[in-house]
């Protein structure tokens, strides 16, 4: 059975070249057999965190709530497209992944991170990781780093020139990655009921 992976991306801009990635990932996920399917925060626009999915009484959240909850749980595996901001968090990210909390449980999560500059995101990723552990994930310690993003794709989406050429080289081994942790959970869910 395909592995069912969402690929979140959360970056509000206008321009927004972040998208080019994530859309890359959904593309060479499929490539390889898996389900994998973009959530796009701004899409969905969530308000700011003022309750949880699971502070809401019983089938009263709001349908996009209880849709993305759904997904959440129905999901094998994560990957999180995180830009870099200040050399931080993206706000529009962190405001849709904190909606949820014990949804996240039991599941890898992978980080692919990228930035107009040359550290292509690596301090917003490290941030990311403490963040995902602390939701429940077990992320994998492959990781996607691209610098300069508005140069990485062409005009269709394909990687181009260095920072592209990296991502092609890192990505057998991200999803190879992702993959065997992504069967291991599943197969110990299968076997056992999660400990809480």
């Amino acid at each position: 059975m395909p592995h069912r992976i969402l690929i979140f991306y959360g970056s509000y801009r206008a321009d927004r070249q972040g998208i080019k990635l994530a859309e890359y990932l959904v593309r060479a996920f499929a490539e390889r057999s898996a389900d994998a399917e973009l959530v796009d925060a701004k899409a969905i626009g969530l308000p700011m965190l003022d309750r949880m999915y699971k502070e809401h009484p019983a089938g009263e959240a709001p349908p996009v709530l209880e849709a993305l909850a759904e997904k959440i749980r129905q999901a094998d595996a994560f990957v999180f497209v995180a830009g870099e901001y200040n050399w931080g968090i993206q706000p529009g990210l962190k405001n849709l992944t904190d909606h949820f909390l014990e949804e996240w449980f039991w599941r890898p999560a992978a980080i692919a991170s990228y930035s107009a500059g040359r550290f292509a995101g690596a301090r917003a990723a490290l941030a990311w990781h403490g963040t995902l552990s602390e939701m429940g994930m077990v992320v994998v310690s492959s990781s996607l780093a691209v610098g300069g993003i508005g140069r990485a794709f062409d005009s269709d989406g394909a990687p181009t020139g260095e920072s592209g050429a990296s991502l092609e080289r890192a990505f057998p081994r991200f999803a190879d990655d992702l993959a065997w942790w992504a069967e291991a959970a599943r197969s110990q869910r299968a076997r056992a009921n999660p400990p809480y």
